[in-house]
């Protein structure tokens, strides 16, 4: 019997971070240290949006470049981690058991919201990966019931990865900024998701976009803190916040262990 996986979320920040090893990457390799090997990986990437979830069975998933206008050498990184067919499979039975139906996808790969934390946690790239896609438009109560029904591959030595940004405004980056020093608009949204995983006010935390400060200004759209969401119902509560500030001003960098 495998051991039972916490659900993990990571605020992935730019796709620089992927040449870039520093803070945030060694980060990224002591939260995945300190947990048993996964027999296998699912990713719950904000760069995969879709009306209905959508899960990947490609063997191998290809990386995607899903990003433009970065240096040259952020291309010629690849992930070549082996796929997941048969947790796509697990994936697809457990969302039609919770009355959630998707697709399967039998080729799309791994973006670069899976592969760039994924690079530095697990760099031999030998564990079976796959992705499930979010649905930005359907909020944070679907997502919280997308992770519950996902809850049992965690029993099954299956990691569930919510990928995201718990603050994500791209309008607002400042490339010159130094790299922790944030925006307080961003330092209050932060804060407050913070507090609500600490006292487990889940509804309020739902109910974000009415009850935080500056919900517009910290998530222009939602596609990027769903995940977390998806993690949190998977992993549920106690939440373990990994507290890594913040990037280019308007990135919220905090990680989140569930369960």
């Amino acid at each position: 019997m495998p051991d039972r996986l916490p659900a993990l979320f990571v605020s992935h920040g730019a796709p620089t971070l992927a040449a870039d090893e520093g803070y945030f990457t060694h980060a990224w390799r002591a939260i995945a240290d300190a947990l048993p090997k996964p027999r296998a990986i699912l990713v719950v990437s904000a760069h995969w949006d879709t009306d209905a979830p959508m899960v990947s069975s490609a063997h191998p998933p290809r990386t995607i470049h899903d990003f433009s206008g970065f240096p040259p050498e952020l291309y010629e990184i690849h992930y070549p981690a082996p796929g997941a067919p048969h947790v796509a499979a697990r994936v697809d039975a457990l969302l039609r058991d919770a009355n959630l139906e998707g697709r399967i996808d039998p080729q799309r790969g791994l973006d670069h919201g899976a592969w760039v934390p994924l690079l530095w946690m697990y760099p031999s790239a030998d564990i079976p990966v796959t992705q499930l896609s979010v649905q930005s438009r359907r909020g944070a109560a679907h997502h919280l019931a997308l992770g519950r029904a996902l809850a049992p591959l965690r029993d099954e030595g299956v990691l569930v990865l919510g990928s995201g940004g718990v603050v994500h405004n791209l309008r607002e980056l400042d490339w010159h900024r130094v790299a922790k020093e944030p925006f307080p608009w961003s330092v209050a949204f932060n804060e407050w998701v913070a507090a609500r995983l600490a006292a487990g006010e889940l509804d309020a935390l739902a109910d974000y976009r009415r009850r935080a400060p500056e919900p517009a200004r910290a998530h222009p759209t939602e596609e990027h803190f769903v995940p977390l969401f998806a993690a949190l119902g998977a992993g549920g509560l106690p939440a373990s916040r990994i507290d890594l500030a913040y990037d280019l001003g308007s990135l919220g960098m905090d990680c989140y262990r569930f369960g």
